[in-house]
């Protein structure tokens, strides 16, 4: 069996011996200085290192041990860190433990009680990566992915949930960006339909002249260069879920043979003579009025009435409230981590930014703002210049009394738990109430 690997971090080769012989059961690597240390962390991302603080160039001084112990657990916090001291080291010992040090060893050596340390060590490590495991799964759930707070998204959701077990074609309808290919997944997922493909296509993406065999297939010989037999993607989403994106850019002459499918539920691949019949969901979306496209006779009226049998429209970004900050937190947070950056805060005028700007590219916007605001940051915090947005303007308030109260009410607790990522005792002080009046308020407005 492969052996867990062990990292110490030990310039004296005669405790390396020592180190290497207590720690038997494992495969020990080791580092005599900071730069060799974090190589190794990077190299073999040992679950538990043992170091010792005074380390080169500078043996008598713990300041070295402490900027490494700083340095790896910035490049994985999980690791577990042993450090070994001596009797007269008992403040940078501490030192070492509020920085995040999972343990200390006093010399001289104790081979039994190391062992048992590092054990445990890798015990808590192993249990940590379980729960890990566990709650990503339970993150999963279909809709997971989506990110949201407004009352008008959270219909969608609903909406999504109960229309996904049957069979009826749905069009969702939104700004480019706002999130529909996510809910057409969400869709496949929830339904009967989901051990089975989903295949997406964009028919503003492909040429009106080769959309039709992206669609349908095409059989050998059918036109120049068709060299043999190639299925078209609502063949190949047989049993499963077709995702139509952008059907509104679709051309009439096309309009008209999709249309026949939808009917008959039969495709004939070009070149082809055979009918074949293919079982399979459709899913449309457009950010087009179709409506509006029938009137000027730019979309057929049967298709769109044949497409339209459950019609969900998606809010833009800029209707949703308090979504822009939770949006811009979990972006931050998610790129924070794959690109190995510190915690990164937002500053306060960069959240009132992001709070005030109306994001006409809606959810991909935002992610790509944040990345960028993300990757190119100098500073301890997420400054406005890094997101390079104007600062918000006011938005008109409603003058009915009751109304402005509640939807004020509602505002400022949405933006607060943005602002907090969700911290209720930290929310609470930021709106300056007590945290039982804060969890009154928000079951009142229905927050959870």
């Amino acid at each position: 069996m492969t052996r867990k690997k062990l990292l110490v971090v030990e310039d004296d080769l005669g405790l390396q011996k020592q180190l290497r012989w207590a720690l038997d059961a494992y495969e020990v690597v080791f580092a005599g200085n900071r730069d060799a240390a974090l190589g190794q962390l990077r190299r073999h991302q040992p679950a538990v290192v043992t170091m010792d603080l005074g380390l080169p160039p500078e043996p008598d001084s713990a300041a070295e041990g402490l900027l490494l112990l700083q340095q790896m657990l910035a490049i994985a916090a999980d690791t577990k860190v042993i450090v070994l001291s001596g009797n007269q080291d008992r403040a940078n010992v501490l030192k070492a433990m509020a920085l995040g040090a999972y343990d200390f060893h006093q010399k001289p050596l104790d081979g039994d009680m190391l062992r048992l340390m590092a054990e445990r060590a890798f015990f808590l490590h192993a249990v940590q990566q379980e729960n890990r495991r566990m709650l990503q799964n339970e993150a999963d759930s279909p809709l997971a992915g989506l990110v949201t707070r407004d009352p008008g998204m959270l219909r969608v959701c609903r909406s999504i949930e109960k229309v996904a077990p049957s069979s009826a074609t749905v069009m969702l309808m939104g700004a480019s960006g706002c999130g529909k290919e996510l809910l057409a997944r969400g869709l496949h997922n929830l339904s009967a339909r989901h051990d089975r493909r989903m295949v997406a296509i964009n028919c503003a993406a492909i040429p009106e002249h080769l959309l039709e065999s992206e669609l349908f297939g095409y059989e050998k010989g059918a036109f120049t260069g068709a060299d043999r037999q190639t299925l078209g993607k609502i063949e190949l989403a047989a049993g499963g879920t077709f995702f139509l994106d952008e059907i509104g850019d679709m051309a009439l002459p096309l309009q008209a043979k999709m249309l026949r499918f939808l009917q008959e539920r039969v495709i004939e691949r070009l070149g082809g003579r055979s009918e074949i019949a293919v079982d399979v969901r459709i899913v449309c979306a457009t950010h087009r009025n179709l409506k509006a496209m029938v009137d000027e006779g730019r979309f057929r009226e049967d298709l769109f009435y044949r497409l339209s049998e459950i019609v969900l429209a998606v809010p833009p970004l800029r209707e949703r409230m308090g979504d822009a900050l939770l949006l811009a937190q979990h972006f931050r947070h998610r790129f924070i981590q794959s690109e190995g950056r510190p915690a990164l805060p937002f500053h306060p005028d960069a959240l009132a930014a992001i709070e005030g700007y109306g994001w006409p590219g809606n959810v991909r916007e935002i992610e790509n703002c944040v990345r960028r605001a993300v990757i190119m940051s100098e500073g301890p915090h997420i400054t406005l210049e890094d997101l390079g947005l104007p600062p918000g303007a006011p938005q008109a308030e409603n003058i009915d009394l009751r109304d402005a109260r509640n939807a004020a009410e509602y505002r400022v607790m949405v933006k607060a738990l943005a602002r907090t990522g969700g911290n209720i005792a930290r929310a609470s002080e930021l709106l300056g109430v007590s945290r039982p009046t804060l969890y009154d308020l928000m079951s009142h407005h229905g927050i959870k």
